[in-house]
């Protein structure tokens, strides 16, 4: 993309925050779902990407949201994740307040610890294999199975010369 076009990139981002932010908004979680829908093409830099998966974070642990906006915030996060690798320290509030959220909520963090890759993510992953919901317990199978696909493959591509002569 060139500079042209990230910068009006950029500026949609920013136009939606600010509308966002404004609480004469209605609905504001659309705002937060227009900049989910810019996360999912992967044109952002991995800055800038990060900023945005932080705010959000914020975003979902604030007591002053309501459960669309949080939801919103949740999702635009996952949706970061399928393009992008989501750093530990910006999930990790998420998975640690877990028990604010309820289940549908929940597999959203789960879904964003998967997409960091970071194996410090397995013990918050699996503390919910035993949880009541059956989809929470799938979540957190899915999540451990990103986190050692990568370090399996990772191995593996080091283990193997990449020609053969």
């Amino acid at each position: 993309m060139d500079t042209d076009g990230y910068e009006r990139l950029t500026a949609r981002i920013e136009k939606a925050w600010e509308e966002f932010d404004d609480p004469a908004t209605p609905r504001r979680f659309f705002r937060l779902d227009e900049i989910s829908d810019l996360l999912e093409p992967a044109l952002l830099t991995q800055e800038d990407t990060e900023r945005v998966v932080g705010r959000m974070a914020r975003i979902a642990l604030s007591d002053d949201e309501d459960r669309d906006v949080v939801e919103a915030a949740l999702h635009a996060i996952c949706t970061a994740g399928t393009r992008y690798t989501l750093p530990l320290p910006l999930v990790q509030p998420l998975a640690d307040a877990a028990d604010r959220f309820d289940p549908p909520l929940l597999a959203y963090v789960l879904s964003a610890l998967g997409s960091t890759y970071d194996k410090a993510a397995i013990p918050l992953a699996k503390r919910f294999l035993d949880h009541p919901h059956p989809e929470i317990r799938r979540e957190a199978e899915d999540a451990l199975t990103e986190i050692r696909w990568r370090y399996r493959h990772e191995l593996i591509r080091g283990a193997v010369p990449d020609t053969l002569d």
